[in-house]
């Protein structure tokens, strides 16, 4: 087995755990009992697909995939402190409520 062989054979074993684990956080998104818990797994499902793009630039030997990644990387950012105001905001007016 070469060398490029066994770097596509791992790159495929990896894509296929890392849809078993967006399958799970996919299932916790919509089954999560608190708006915390969905919070974080929108941000696991973030870095699943980071870990995605990386698996398929390692595959298909294109770097430019990297790039897509780290704007990937600001996008779940941004989207998970939005999530954590509008968490905290939400827990404000709950507590302004006689």
């Amino acid at each position: 087995m070469t060398a490029a062989e066994l770097l596509s054979l791992t790159a495929t074993i990896s894509l296929v755990i890392l849809g078993i684990a967006m399958l799970i956080a996919i299932i916790r998104v919509v089954i999560g009992p608190t708006l915390s818990d969905r919070i974080l797994a929108l941000d696991l499902l973030t870095v699943i697909a980071m870990g995605f793009v990386a698996a398929i630039a390692i595959r298909t030997g294109l770097m430019l995939y990297l790039d897509i990644a780290i704007s990937l990387a600001l996008l779940g950012f941004l989207a998970t402190v939005a999530l954590a105001r509008y968490m905290l905001s939400r827990i404000k007016d709950e507590d302004d409520q006689p």
